[in-house]
């Protein structure tokens, strides 16, 4: 193995597993760290994990298990792949896990960037933008479990971390790798790096060749395959015809506006907080429901952040998000062992829990549906996927993976 991937959920998972496949590595999915050797032939392992949102010393040990089972299989570099929109708290879990992930690897310095220009991902002067808005301008001042209300990313992590925290602005990225490298300090330091587009990136990509550990989104993996002499392929998809479903749990605004769309025009079954935690709907209930409809139903929970507010003070933001997690993973195992064979899943939360739910252990990566989501599918049963990040995606992003699950590539 070459390259070794920790990604703190699912989507983003299949998101960089996307991107190193598409230049050119082959590249597996595990869910959760495996038990057995990888494949010889594997240039990248992706280890996703369910730490996002975890307690710290959870998010910290779940991460150095991944990273040694990795330096195990042979990986030379390893990446901690985190959200493009970097949210975490201020205890975590970012800044920690670098930390341990460093004293494990060597590392020094640890070039960190979130860019993911495609989905419209830059980071100009140490903050984040979400298309042309800061970062906590766009939706996620509203997370139900990581608002970001600061787009400084250098004090994001100086409040997780007690290591020194660098810049390197777009003024030096431009001028190539040689400068980019030539910046970083010498001592301990997480160094929050400038990038506007996708050239940024293959230049961060060149300067971070040998280092032991990065961290970044998806897009800071553009120019790592290269280092490695890697050159671009295509992957192989066949046809899935069978039942399909949609899941949504996440409430991001591009979520919200892909449900309005789909629901116009489709069966959709709406879920509240209050009526999974009375007991009033169950996964048992939902699944004759969506087995009852003709066209693909779309099942949801992506309430506005009003209703969220309502639902966390009335339960507890933990009760209420835990119920919701559990039914889409009790519905997701029912739909598969009923014989759906397609299922868009939207959210990294729900993601997480429907490939739980599926007990999937590893899987394929296909084709892109949209920049960051591939399609993927599982290696021990004919089942297909798209794990979708809350923010990725057009409006009609749920037609457009139905449709692209049936083709042949």
């Amino acid at each position: 193995m070459k390259l070794g991937v920790i990604a703190d959920d699912f989507t983003g998972a299949s998101d960089i597993a996307l991107t190193l496949a598409e230049a050119g590595m082959s590249v597996t999915q595990f869910i959760g760290v495996p038990e057995d050797k990888a494949d010889a032939e594997l240039d990248a392992g992706v280890v996703a994990l369910k730490s996002r949102t975890a307690p710290v010393d959870e998010a910290v040990a779940d991460s150095l298990a991944a990273c040694e089972w990795l330096l195990a299989q042979g990986a030379e570099q390893i990446v901690l792949k985190v959200c493009s929109t970097f949210d975490s708290t201020p205890e975590g879990n970012i800044g920690p896990v670098l930390e341990a992930l460093a004293k494990r690897t060597g590392a020094k310095h640890i070039v960190t960037s979130p860019a993911f220009p495609e989905n419209g991902r830059s980071v100009y002067q140490g903050h984040l933008f979400v298309q042309d808005v800061l970062l906590n301008e766009c939706g996620m001042q509203d997370h139900p479990l990581t608002p970001m209300r600061d787009p400084d990313l250098r004090r994001v992590l100086s409040a997780q971390s007690s290591w020194e925290i660098g810049h390197v602005p777009t003024q030096i990225v431009t001028q190539g790798a040689q400068h980019i490298r030539a910046a970083l300090p010498p001592g301990p330091a997480m160094v929050i790096v400038d990038a506007i587009h996708d050239a940024d990136l293959i230049e961060i990509g060149k300067a971070v060749k040998g280092q032991p550990l990065i961290c970044g989104g998806s897009g800071i993996a553009l120019g790592l395959p290269a280092n490695f002499d890697v050159v671009p392929t295509t992957s192989k998809w066949p046809s899935f015809q069978g039942p399909g479903v949609i899941l949504s749990g996440s409430c991001s605004r591009a979520t919200r506006a892909q449900v309005s769309f789909y629901q116009r025009n489709n069966p959709a079954f709406e879920v509240s907080a209050e009526a999974v935690v009375s007991g009033e709907i169950t996964a048992q209930h939902l699944t004759e429901w969506v087995l009852d409809q003709v066209k693909v139903p779309l099942v949801f929970s992506s309430a506005d952040p009003e209703e969220i507010r309502a639902a966390q003070h009335k339960f507890g933001p933990e009760k209420a998000a835990q119920a919701i997690e559990t039914l889409f993973s009790e519905l997701a195992a029912l739909l598969s062992e009923r014989g759906v064979t397609r299922m868009i899943v939207a959210g990294g939360e729900t993601s997480g829990a429907v490939v739980n739910g599926l007990n999937a252990r590893a899987l394929s990566i296909g084709p892109r549906i949209a920049p960051g989501v591939p399609a993927v599918r599982m290696v021990d049963k004919p089942l297909a996927l798209a794990l979708k990040s809350g923010n990725f995606g057009t409006e009609d992003f749920f037609v457009t993976a139905l449709s692209m699950m049936e083709r042949t590539a």
